[in-house]
């Protein structure tokens, strides 16, 4: 009988997979509690701790439960939150998103008095305060772009005065990170960073988050200005141009689905890249590990790392607290 190991004919690569140690020593990709950012949904009232039905073990929290809510984040060594807001009234301009007293506002205060080193990025758009649901102001019944521009940067500008560490655009109009860029500058804000929602794509993964934030439009949808899924070169000229128009960290949202656009924006860019684990892909893992389906922490894990693996550098994700006690767990 030919000795093949003898004659060196083929590699042993299952050398180095034979320990959890060894798999450990020589693994490519490493996760993090340090790589999440935590999505978050602020709302009026005291006392107000509200699970999501869609979205099971995530909450609506009111100002009075931020405290709690940051002194966790900082035990769990998660750096970062993104804040979400449910306003008091909606109408047609959005005007709590730029209202200096507004919930997000509030919610930036209230993190930053509980836990200063908390990184606090504020979502920068109108659709959650709007009564038609949308991104931006209407005109003649569509999203009007250049109108809507001045609206987005008051309400950056307005989480920055309010204390906020990064303002994240996530609206997709066109130009907008300039403005925001600009109005920051004249505010005296120069110092802070913007994080564009730059290959944000018109998903059917976004469900559950709309349910949250009580942001479905009201008519029509929103493929007008989020991006078309079939396009990933289109996406790169989106990031192109809002690094160009001055955005520090640039974002791919959602994250599994656009993988590939997430690892040939790492590939084309120097710059930090962000990838957002969405709802829908959070409620999808939630429900079949219920079922019995999944082993729940093993697939997440096994989400988180290939999101990193593709090239993000910031992985906002429902998941951040269970994944970051998974990994002080596994130490």
């Amino acid at each position: 009988m030919l000795d093949l190991a003898t004659r060196g004919e083929f590699a042993r690569h299952r050398r180095l997979r034979r320990s959890e140690g060894l798999r450990r020593l020589v693994a490519e990709t490493r996760l993090s509690p340090s790589d999440f950012v935590y999505p978050l949904f602020v709302t009026h009232g005291s006392a107000v701790r509200e699970e999501i039905p869609s979205m099971p073990g995530q909450f609506r929290i009111s100002i009075d439960q931020i405290e709690a809510e940051a002194r966790e984040l900082a035990g769990l060594d998660i750096p970062a939150v993104l804040l979400f807001g449910l306003p008091s009234h909606k109408d047609p301009d959005g005007s709590e998103a730029y209202d200096d007293s507004g919930i997000v506002q509030e919610a930036v205060r209230a993190f930053k008095r509980a836990t200063p080193d908390l990184v606090v990025i504020t979502d920068v758009c109108l659709c959650e305060y709007t009564s038609h649901g949308h991104c931006g102001i209407i005109v003649n019944g569509e999203v009007d772009n250049d109108r809507s521009l001045d609206l987005l940067a008051r309400t950056a500008v307005s989480h920055a005065r309010a204390g906020a560490d990064i303002v994240a655009p996530s609206d997709m109009m066109d130009g907008r990170v300039a403005v925001i860029r600009d109005e920051l500058d004249a505010a005296d804000f120069p110092s802070t960073p913007i994080m564009a929602y730059s290959a944000k794509y018109a998903s059917a993964f976004y469900g559950p988050f709309r349910e949250a934030a009580d942001s479905t439009p009201q008519f029509g949808d929103r493929r007008g200005y989020q991006m078309d899924p079939p396009n990933a070169r289109e996406a790169l000229l989106e990031i192109e141009d809002d690094i160009g128009e001055g955005a520090d960290i640039v974002m791919v949202k959602p994250a599994l689905a656009y993988l590939d656009v997430l690892t040939r924006a790492r590939d084309e860019f120097d710059v930090p890249i962000a990838a957002y684990n969405v709802s829908g892909e959070y409620a999808m893992v939630r429900a079949a590990e219920a079922n019995g389906w999944i082993d729940g922490p093993r697939v997440t894990m096994e989400i988180l790392t290939a999101i990193k693996r593709a090239g993000a550098d910031v992985i906002i994700t429902y998941f951040a607290k269970d994944a970051a006690r998974w990994l002080r767990n596994a130490r």
